[in-house]
């Protein structure tokens, strides 16, 4: 018997390659607990500050300032600062929006359109008969397309890829009736809830379902066996 192991796969980085992994981590998922409170902080700075200080002003400003903190953090301790600058464009956007306007609420609506992008984009790869989910899936385990004609792979793809539809279409749902009424504390929890935990959640899901579809089949051993 041959003492040889088949090496095993390389762990994939970011959070498309937790699709493809054995197990599934929540924690993980959410970028661990620094990457977790990195994305929700600047958020809880902005609803805390508005509630104290009604206004659009001191909110923008308290938001903005936690995520430089943050990068420079990360500078500082020459660790990845990926997420945090992620979270500079998320904040950066909400911040002139809501600065231009004058209106604390408005720090929201970029989010708006991001999520109704995302949403439509996802659904139209679904309509084309390319669901997102199976093309990343295929770009991780190197299949090609062969995915495409099997029915069973397809089926689980689409639906992996309308869950992903699925999520940002309930962040719109919930977020922009509290946004035209004007509840900008109330939106502001139900974003940071409907955020990372909810997208980690959603991943989940979709591991779950396509965990074992369109796997590549492992290479036959050529040697006969030995005696």
């Amino acid at each position: 018997m041959s003492d040889e192991k088949t090496p095993e796969r390389p762990p994939r980085a970011g959070l498309a390659g937790l699709l493809d992994a054995e197990s599934f981590s929540l924690q993980e998922a959410m970028g661990g607990w620094r990457g977790f409170i990195e994305a929700a902080l600047p958020g809880l700075v902005f609803v805390v500050a508005y509630v104290i200080w009604p206004g659009f002003k001191v909110p923008v400003i308290a938001s903005v300032a936690t995520v430089v903190v943050m990068v420079a953090a990360r500078l500082i301790a020459r660790t990845p600062a990926t997420q945090a600058f992620s979270g500079v464009v998320g904040v950066g956007l909400g911040a002139v929006w809501a600065w231009r306007a004058g209106d604390a609420g408005e720090y929201f609506v970029p989010g708006f359109w991001i999520n109704a992008a995302w949403c439509v984009g996802v659904l139209l790869t679904m309509a084309v008969r390319w669901p997102l989910v199976g093309v990343v899936m295929a770009l991780l385990r190197g299949t090609g397309q062969a995915w495409r004609k099997d029915r069973s792979t397809m089926w689980r793809m689409q639906w992996g890829s309308a869950m992903l539809a699925a999520m940002f279409a309930l962040r719109l749902v919930v977020q922009v009736p509290l946004y035209l009424a004007g509840e900008v504390a109330v939106l502001g929890t139900a974003k940071l809830v409907m955020g990372l935990p909810l997208t980690a959640l959603t991943l989940w899901a979709i591991w779950f379902l396509v965990r074992s579809s369109g796997q590549r089949p492992e290479p036959e051993d050529p040697r006969p066996p030995t005696r």
